[in-house]
Order: C-alpha cells, then sequence, then structure tokens
C-alpha cells in the first residue's frame, strides 16, 4: 500500500472535512441537551422537594387534628361514662328503697 493516489484523497478530503464538522456540531449539540436534561432534572427535584414538603405538612396537620379529635372522643367518652356511673348510682338507690319498702311491707 502506498500513498494515496491524489484525486481519491481531493474527493475524500471536503467529504471528510465535513463529517467532522457535522460530528462537532452534533457533539455541541449532545452537550446543550445535556445540559437542559440536567436543569429540567435539577428543577423537577426542587419541584418534588417542595411538593414532598408540603405533604409532610399536611401528615403534621392531620396528626394534629387526629389527636385533637381523638382527645375530644375520650373526654366525651369520659363524661358519658360519668353519667353512667351516676345513674348506676341512683338505680343502687332506687333498688335500696325498693328492698326496704319491701321488707317493710313484707313485715
Amino acid at each position: 500500500m502506498g500513498k494515496v493516489p491524489g484525486w481519491i484523497e481531493r474527493l475524500l478530503m471536503p467529504k471528510l472535512n465535513e463529517i467532522t464538522g457535522e460530528l462537532k456540531a452534533l457533539h455541541t449539540r449532545i452537550d446543550a441537551v445535556e445540559k437542559q436534561v440536567t436543569s429540567l432534572r435539577s428543577e423537577m427535584m426542587t419541584k418534588f422537594e417542595a411538593v414532598d414538603g408540603k405533604f409532610e405538612a399536611a401528615d403534621a396537620k392531620v396528626d394534629i387534628k387526629f389527636d385533637s379529635l381523638r382527645n375530644e372522643m375520650i373526654s366525651r367518652f369520659d363524661a358519658v361514662d360519668r353519667r353512667f356511673e351516676a345513674m348506676d348510682r341512683r338505680f343502687d338507690a332506687v333498688d335500696s328503697r325498693l328492698a326496704e319498702l319491701e321488707r317493710k311491707v313484707g313485715a
């Protein structure tokens, strides 16, 4: 293999230079796309983190409301329990009186 004949070189060199230029332009465009993708990724991560923060805040508010509701329900159930206990005492008193009256009547 010797030297490439001059006429082949004259035909191929412009094409090779053109291809080289196109490859460089393509590489530049790929770099630009990579930068855009990186920027979009960063922007999306920022937005996801903001949404995540909002969900955490909402979750905390829901927990507070559930705790408040739980405490309110416990308070109300305690009040109902006290009323039932008072009613039980009254029924016990009525039962005592009835038993006393039955003894008096039976005696």
